[in-house]
């Protein structure tokens, strides 16, 4: 189901001006929210982080335009992944943004998969490098071809997701979230400005790292402070929290680590009270 220009539609096609910048030049952001009981977790969040995106951008869209739609859906659709997007709009042919920008807006559900949340994975370290120089890095683009044919590589030689390095050798993120290395008593992740999303889940580890009794490094690690960890963890807002099972070759023991089950229990806290909601499917 799709909300568009202010109404939803049944299905996934709607009219669209080929001449929108977010098609012909990727000009644009998006988002993607877990919504359960017909509620969106962490929705404020969310919000102000796509509107944030935008001006970043340079173009405006009133927060109230992007929660009507976001909860439109979730009306419709109360256990779904909710993907609103954002683009500049219309304009002419060339680089140069117009200088009257009018965004477009849209918004789909999507069915949730059953057993995504919280389900260990494997990552396999691709050649693809981040850009921790470009501002795209630290916003959620159009532009995600190198995840797309990076999670195309990891599939093809048997792992779950992809793990990216920046251009200096240092671990940013996995291709679809933040990541976490469980060192002691030390929770370990890459600062933004190593290429690393400012997730939203990334946000509520952060928070619950000390309740955990875990002091926390934003700092700069090799991939083999990561393979040689206690535990890893990847973060994002459809699978919440994942223990890492393996990393190219290294077999990593997260799953049955003390420290993830309980930070993986303040995950299900959170969202079972954001959504009022017994469960998470």
């Amino acid at each position: 189901m799709l909300w568009f220009e202010g109404r939803l539609v049944e299905g996934a096609t709607v009219p669209f001006d080929l001449s929108d910048r977010g098609l012909t030049l990727g000009d644009g952001v998006f988002d993607t929210a877990l919504c359960l009981g017909g509620r969106i977790a962490f929705e404020a969040e969310h919000v102000t982080r796509l509107v944030a995106a935008a001006a970043h951008l340079g173009f405006a869209v009133p927060r109230p335009t992007v929660e009507t739609a976001m909860r439109a859906l979730a009306g419709a659709c109360p256990q779904a992944a909710i993907r609103t997007t954002l683009t500049r709009g219309t304009g002419p042919r060339g680089l140069a943004p117009p200088p009257d920008p009018r965004p477009s807006l849209w918004a789909s559900a999507a069915p949730l998969r059953p057993g995504t949340a919280f389900a260990p994975l494997s990552l396999l370290p691709v050649e693809t490098r981040r850009n921790e120089t470009s501002v795209c890095s630290r916003l959620k683009t159009l532009g995600y071809l190198d995840a797309v044919l990076a999670a195309r590589d990891a599939a093809q030689a048997g792992f779950d997701e992809a793990l990216f390095l920046n251009t200096r050798g240092a671990v940013a993120c996995a291709g679809t979230g933040n990541l976490f290395a469980l060192k002691g008593e030390c929770l370990v992740t890459p600062p933004l400005r190593d290429g690393a999303l400012d997730g939203i889940m990334r946000s509520r580890i952060l928070l619950h790292a000390a309740e955990c009794g875990l002091r926390v490094e934003e700092t700069a690690q090799p991939l083999s402070a990561y393979a040689d960890a206690d535990a890893v963890v990847l973060t994002n807002s459809l699978r919440l929290i994942a223990p890492v099972s393996a990393i190219g070759i290294w077999n990593i023991p997260s799953v049955d680590h003390p420290v993830v089950a309980r930070l993986t229990q303040a995950v299900r806290r959170d969202v079972t009270g954001a959504c009022g909601v017994s469960g998470i499917p």
